[in-house]
Order: structure tokens, then C-alpha cells, then sequence
């Protein structure tokens, strides 16, 4: 229940402003939030408990708000609150839409969002992150508690900026979550700092793709009670990935930990080979060790890129060249049967391939306008004619060339499709793409 301001109360700011109160969300260690009416607009409205009303808090508030978002999935303070008849102050942000879900909703299975929304909420995670390190902050308490995301679109919210500061150079207020935290905050070695949320996010993206956390195996499953020694033990003294390939001592115990094992054999080598890095070299490396949300970003857009389905269930799988060095086929991984899944033509554009199935969208990025998704450029399409033929529809006023195997080349204009045959090159400008199947 709400102890700091009244429901439909009117304040004054110092400045003059009239804030409405008009619902109270939720509250915290740090405050309280409310929903509030400001300027004829709807807002969120943290106010400090008088002990975390500190002058340090204050300061750090100041900074954010001059320093701004550092992109728009962040509910960043934008506005510093004081109210003459009230101690202490609070922050305006941006008010969360209903729509978003938070991880927890994830975890429980309340929403159960498809590997390419997920993909998609891996991506915005790690771009997020990047944009806020890169303005030489830190966000210190990366958690379930601070992420919300769009269950269809797979956008996210981050909130709870507050506890962001100037990396390694403004004392912490918070060191972060018990279970997201680094090995070397754990034991007491090091305070929050970039590379520390690297290892949280590391952990986030672990949750959202596996359901599980990495470093919860046979060594926790035989703890009696997970006290403060244990946990200290398990996520900082000596800590082992459940999936490390040089230690299996700390493996997921079935019926335990059976989210664990079945995705873990759900997605492409590739993106496993993040999270070995991410859980053994960055345990104990945190500068070398550690994968940059650059990395994260990259490989959450390929994992999207690699997505194919099932012909007899319509599930999402993942094509992976690694397993085809020791298979000929991809196998369903949710049909009962085995089913043995028919792979669509791709599309190989520089380091990239783009698996064309009856859905897939090229967008800028994957034609040199790196990280651009806004509008896609183009889709996959039937033949209005002849449904056996497939192709991909150009979306730009630019025309695309189109060469054939036996040396026709072809002008691809707006609103034309470019035919999905094995050998045709297209050249979409900057880039030349390859049909493979």
C-alpha cells in the first residue's frame, strides 16, 4: 500500500508545475511509483523513501537527467521532482504500457512468446546495453525485476535506471541481484562496473532462452539449503557452468533442470558457443573473458536469420550448419516422429545467411545498412500464377539485377519478385546475394 504521497492528490513542484497523483503502481527498497498526470500527458513518478532520499541518489538523478536515454527502451528519468510540502524528491519517466510483460511472466509460463519474438528481445537487450555503455555508464542491477518486453513484437522496456552511474568512477549504491551478479562481485573483489553487467546480461539472456540459470546443476541440486555460503560458493568461489565441455561436474540433472536440456538442444552451435564463452572464460576473465553486447547483437540477429519450420507441426526450429557435418537432415525437435524437416532455399549475403521461408523479410541491415530494421526492403513471395514458385519481392524504388546461372541478367524493379532458383545472384546495390539450398 502507497505511504508517501495521496491518491488524486495535487502537488506543486518547485518549479511551479501542477503533478497529479492519480494510481499508485508499485513499490520498491528505493520508493514508491505512481502513475501521475503532468502537462496534459501521462507520466510514472518515483518517490524516494527519506532514507534513500540521499544526496548521492540526488546527484546521480541530476546526471541522468542532463545526460538523456541512450535509446528509446530505456523509462529514463527525465525529470527531477521536488514538492516544498513533502521530504525528499523523485524523478518523472516514461509510463510503461500494459502490453509489455515482464520475465518473470516468461519464466512462469503466463506468455510464451516464439523463438523469433525471443530472438528479438535478445537483440533490443544487447543493443540496449551497448548504447549505454557506450556513453561510459553503467546500468549495475541487470535482473528479471528491470526487464519488460512486448510478447508479440519483441520490443523492451528497461526500467529502474536510477541505480545507472558513470562506470568505475561513481561509488555504487547498488552492487546488483543475488544470482546475476559476477563471480567477482559475489566474493567481494570487485564493485559494478561495465564488465560486470556484461556477465548479468549474459545471465538474463540465459533465463530468456534456456529457462533456467547457467550455473544451477548437480552442485546445487545437492545443496540442502542454498544459505548465503552456498550461494557464494556456487555463483562466486566456484562456479561451473552446467554446460561447460571440460567439466561435467555441474551438468543439469533431468527431471531437475529439464528446461535446461531441452532447449539447450533446440539451438544452433553457434549461438551455444556464446553462452560456453560467456560461462567459463568469463568467469574468471572478466575484461577478455566476457561476450561484448556487440557480439550479443550480431549473433541474436543471425539466431532470427536461422529460424526454419517443421512442414507437419509449423514449429519454429533452428538450421545449423554444424549439425550437417555429422547429419544429412535437421530433425523436428518437438514432433513425437522425428520429423525430418525440409529445409527452404537461403540466401547467402556476405558473412550471412538468411533462411527464405514463407514469411521471411529482408530488411536495410542485411543489405549493408547495418542495424536497420525499420521498414523491410524485401519478402517472400508465391507466384501469383503458379504457387510452386517462389521469390522475393523487391520493396524499394531501386532496382535489384538479377543473374541467372546461365548468364541472363535481369532487371528486378519495385513491386517485382527475383525467383527463389539455386545459382541466381541478386544484386541488391551494395550488397550481392546467393540462392543455396
Amino acid at each position: 500500500m502507497n505511504q508517501l504521497l495521496n491518491i488524486d492528490k495535487q502537488i506543486t513542484t518547485t518549479a511551479g508545475n501542477i503533478i497529479k497523483i492519480e494510481s499508485y503502481l508499485g513499490g520498491g527498497g528505493q520508493g514508491e511509483v505512481y502513475k501521475v498526470g503532468y502537462q496534459g500527458k501521462k507520466f510514472a513518478l518515483k518517490w524516494y523513501y527519506p532514507k534513500t532520499a540521499t544526496q548521492d541518489q540526488l546527484k546521480i538523478l541530476e546526471a541522468l537527467v542532463s545526460i538523456g536515454p541512450p535509446n528509446d527502451k530505456f523509462l529514463w528519468p527525465l525529470e527531477l521532482i521536488k514538492c516544498p510540502e513533502i521530504k525528499g524528491f523523485g524523478y518523472l519517466m516514461p509510463l510503461r504500457d500494459s502490453t509489455y510483460k515482464s520475465i518473470n511472466d516468461l519464466m512462469t509460463k503466463k506468455v510464451n512468446p516464439s523463438f523469433k519474438t525471443i530472438s528479438k528481445i535478445g537483440y533490443h537487450l544487447a543493443d540496449s546495453f551497448l548504447q549505454i555503455h557506450s556513453k561510459g555508464l553503467s546500468y549495475r542491477d541487470i535482473s528479471f525485476g528491470n526487464v519488460f518486453f512486448d510478447p508479440i513484437k519483441g520490443d523492451v522496456l528497461i526500467c529502474d535506471n536510477d541505480n545507472v552511474a558513470v562506470d568505475s568512477t561513481t561509488p555504487a549504491t547498488i552492487l546488483g541481484t543475488p544470482r546475476f551478479m559476477a563471480p567477482e562481485i559475489v566474493i567481494g573483489k570487485a564493485s559494478a562496473s561495465k564488465y560486470t553487467d556484461l556477465f548479468s546480461l549474459s545471465v538474463l539472456l540465459f533465463y530468456i532462452f534456456f529457462v533456467h540459470h547457467p550455473l544451477d546443476g548437480e552442485m546445487e541440486s545437492k545443496i540442502k539449503c542454498l544459505d548465503l555460503p552456498a550461494m557464494n560458493k556456487i555463483y562466486g568461489s566456484e562456479p561451473i557452468f552446467i554446460f561447460d565441455p571440460l567439466n561435467s561436474s555441474n551438468r543439469p540433472v533431468p527431471g531437475l533442470h529439464d528446461n535446461a536440456i531441452i532447449f539447450w538442444n533446440i539451438y544452433p552451435q553457434f549461438f551455444k558457443d556464446l553462452f560456453i564463452k560467456a560461462f567459463t572464460e568469463g568467469l574468471t576473465d572478466p575484461q577478455n573473458g566476457r561476450v561484448a553486447e556487440s557480439i550479443w547483437r550480431l549473433n541474436m540477429i543471425r539466431l532470427n536469420d536461422s529460424i526454419i519450420y517443421c512442414q507437419k507441426c509449423s514449429n519454429e526450429n533452428f538450421y545449423d550448419n554444424e549439425k550437417l557435418k555429422n547429419s544429412t537432415s535437421h530433425v523436428c525437435w518437438y514432433c513425437k516422429t522425428k520429423t525430418e524437416i525440409q529445409l527452404p532455399p537461403r540466401i547467402s549475403i556476405g558473412n550471412m545467411t538468411i533462411m527464405l521461408n514463407f514469411d521471411t523479410k529482408l530488411y536495410p541491415h542485411h543489405l549493408g545498412d547495418y542495424y536497420n530494421f525499420t521498414t523491410p526492403v524485401g519478402e517472400v513471395t508465391q507466384h501469383p500464377k503458379n504457387p510452386k514458385i517462389w521469390g522475393i519481392k523487391n520493396l524499394t524504388k531501386d532496382n535489384w539485377s538479377l543473374t541467372k546461372p546461365d548468364g541472363t541478367i535481369a532487371e528486378i524493379g519495385l513491386g517485382k519478385s527475383a525467383s527463389l532458383a539455386i545459382g541466381n545472384k541478386i544484386n541488391f546495390g551494395k550488397v550481392i546475394g546467393e540462392i543455396n539450398f
